[in-house]
């Protein structure tokens, strides 16, 4: 069948198109988590460290927990190592041939952001607590207040977004379940008919 569609992408082989690749929700919203991941790692690298004036050694803005700005270095780093590894996945994904193999990449981008989502969540509480109870004689001069306030928004920001392309995938399985569902059961009823002309009656 010509409009034969599994997981979202129609028959492999088909020419890549960047105009409809980047018009995509999942796309859109992916872009949004690697930009957000970004900006988190941006921030905590470049202003996430102050000193008092009488000091020499910088602590993280945080709190001095420096746990608290290795977790954001980190996370900021690998979300956007597998931002970039589903983008370049999602590119791939209409040349993937095989219905199993598709659904498999699919459960992943399901698990992979329902993981992130909860990773993002923690952190945007973690690291609202730590500068919460951060002390204003850490930081008289309020160096980099601007960046951490930006880390925490952007993890609550994360939160949503990986959050809607947990739901973007699960509608893409049950879209591809269905579709693959009804290819393998649908009879065309021209075809069907013709069958039964054909088939040789017993006297």
């Amino acid at each position: 069948m010509d409009g034969f569609q599994a997981y979202g992408a129609g028959k492999a082989g088909g020419a890549f198109d960047p105009l409809t690749f980047f018009r995509q929700p999942q796309t859109v919203v992916r872009v949004l988590c690697w930009l957000f991941s970004i900006v988190i790692l941006g921030c905590v690298a470049n202003e996430g460290y102050v000193n008092r004036p009488n000091e020499v050694e910088e602590f993280c803005i945080f709190n001095r927990n420096q746990i608290a700005c290795n977790y954001a270095v980190s996370m900021g780093t690998l979300c956007f190592l597998c931002c970039t590894t589903f983008l370049a996945l999602d590119v791939y994904f209409p040349q993937i041939s095989g219905v199993k193999d598709r659904k498999k990449a699919v459960m992943a981008d399901i698990g992979v952001s329902a993981l992130w989502s909860l990773v993002w969540f923690v952190g945007f509480c973690f690291l609202a607590n730590q500068w919460q109870v951060s002390k204003e004689e850490d930081n008289p001069l309020n160096e980099g207040a601007d960046a951490a306030r930006a880390t925490i928004l952007f993890c609550f920001f994360s939160v949503f977004t990986w959050v809607a392309q947990c739901l973007l995938a699960v509608h893409r399985f049950k879209l591809g379940t269905d579709s693959v569902t009804f290819n393998q059961d649908y009879v065309d009823p021209n075809q069907q008919e013709a069958l039964e002309v054909d088939l040789p009656t017993e006297e």
